[in-house]
């Protein structure tokens, strides 16, 4: 295991990890480069061609304006919502690129996005989120050349890269007390040092950081959450793209502030329905998100630990303190069952259709929620097991490219399954025919057998049999 649950959750912008913040960091690693070879001086004109999924519905998910913003110096983890306004109004009106601004060097250059030459019937063999990127002096010799694909979630692979990126990871995992890329891994560390999940992925983890740096950072990560959600439930109108799909959550807050004053249990279903809504609409206009692990279901994880920390038996006499440590062990926990989706399969909408995106997160919060709720490392499995089993072969098929339609509503869907299947899993004592890594392998499996047109590329399902009105 040399993931980190850094890189399952990490702070970005909407509305889509690997069209959004992929992209962005792809053009910020390929301009830092030439910054740092002091060729910067030299540039003066960009090509830069965009492959595959990311030209198919690039429009929609942010891909070329986000593109534009990493060669500026900007990165999703810092970036805020005001500055991408900002600067996006100011590129379409003078129609000027500044190269590196933020990297503390500038070079003005004429360049917008009608100059990206778009293909998206081509996929380049690594992977179909690709972007190449040349930097060209006056006399048309090339100063830079390079390509990066975004393989979801925010991560971003340079071509001719992966043998040291491979190389690095080994290196990494020699390091780590307990080194795992399968669910059978993960548990035998378990049966055999009695620790929990949770306590596994946190010795890992300290590998490469101190356990308070671990635990102010997983703090961090649920403050932004929070703070996404609350920036949501205070605007209204509609999303942004030319769908005209409103804003639910303010109203559907409001009305529940109404009905379910002593949070009664009962309504259990409505409050994540609308902490799912909520962070995926604030996604949908470019706002201030955690990749959860993608964006396209960073609504998910969120919904499912509101339910944690206000319904799991004894929740409502939690301190902080107490509170904290339940959001530190599902995030861990959750991080734990994310990185046996990364080593086996995919988080890639794009690669594996909306399985791996919403199904990943389904499952990883419900194993995060099995652990809050007093699960064996067993039962958290099973949960984990339940929730992807029940999202097999779901498609990635957004309308009009932008990711709202089906994907808003689907996050609810999932973090009530994510819940169900936390429950289900209790019911019993952990012992299920399936196991986590089956049903993992099978996801990867229906992914490639899945048609493209049903993995991020606007050409099949939702997206080409619904009007866009």
């Amino acid at each position: 295991m040399a993931i980190s649950v850094f890189d399952l959750f990490s702070v970005g912008i909407g509305p889509s990890s690997s069209h959004t913040v992929g992209p962005m960091r792809a053009a910020h690693a390929f301009i830092s480069q030439v910054h740092r070879e002091e060729k910067l001086a030299q540039l003066d004109s960009l090509r830069i061609d965009v492959y595959g999924s990311l030209a198919a519905t690039g429009r929609g998910h942010g891909t070329f304006t986000a593109i534009m913003l990493g060669l500026e110096g900007f990165e999703p983890e810092t970036i805020l919502p005001a500055q991408v306004d900002e600067r996006l109004t100011d590129m379409e009106s003078t129609g000027t690129l500044r190269l590196a601004e933020q990297l503390g060097a500038r070079k003005d250059i004429s360049y917008g996005i009608p100059d990206m030459i778009q293909h998206p019937l081509t996929v380049l063999p690594r992977h179909t989120n690709g972007v190449k990127f040349i930097a060209l002096d006056a006399d048309g010799n090339e100063l830079a050349n390079e390509t990066y694909f975004s393989v979801g979630g925010g991560f971003i692979v340079r071509e001719g890269a992966e043998e040291r990126l491979e190389a690095n990871l080994e290196a990494k995992i020699s390091e780590q007390p307990y080194p795992f890329s399968t669910a059978a891994q993960l548990l035998k560390h378990v049966a055999d040092t009695g620790k929990s999940i949770a306590e596994i992925m946190m010795a890992n983890e300290e590998t490469f950081r101190t356990r308070e740096e671990i635990r102010a950072g997983l703090i961090h990560i649920f403050n932004v959450m929070e703070e996404c959600k609350d920036s949501a439930l205070e605007r209204t109108g509609v999303l942004p793209g030319g769908l005209n799909v409103r804003r639910r959550a303010p109203e559907w807050h409001e009305r529940l502030r109404k009905e379910d004053k002593d949070r009664d249990p009962v309504y259990w279903q409505e409050w994540i329905n609308l902490v799912a809504l909520a962070v995926n609409e604030e996604n949908a206009t470019g706002g201030r998100v955690v990749t959860a692990p993608t964006n396209g279901a960073a609504g998910i994880i969120p919904a499912v630990l509101f339910y944690a920390t206000h319904y799991a038996p004894g929740a409502k006499f939690w301190n902080e303190e107490e509170k904290l440590d339940a959001v530190i062990r599902f995030l861990l926990t959750a991080g734990a069952v994310g990185v046996l989706y990364k080593e086996q399969a995919s988080i890639s909408g794009a690669e594996v259709g909306c399985q791996g995106e919403v199904g990943s997160a389904s499952s990883m919060a419900a194993g995060g929620l099995a652990e809050v709720l007093g699960g064996t490392p067993a039962q958290v499995e099973n949960a984990a097991e339940i929730a992807m089993e029940h999202n097999l072969g779901l498609t990635c098929d957004p309308i009009g490219g932008l990711v709202q339609i089906p994907c808003i509503e689907r996050n609810a869907i999932a973090a009530s399954k994510a819940v169900n299947a936390a429950k289900m899993a209790l019911m019993g004592d952990g012992e299920h025919h399936v196991s986590l890594d089956e049903v993992i392998i099978t996801m990867r499996e229906t992914g490639k057998d899945m048609s493209d047109k049903y993995k991020e590329t606007a050409m099949g399902g939702l997206a080409v049999n619904v009007v866009e009105c």
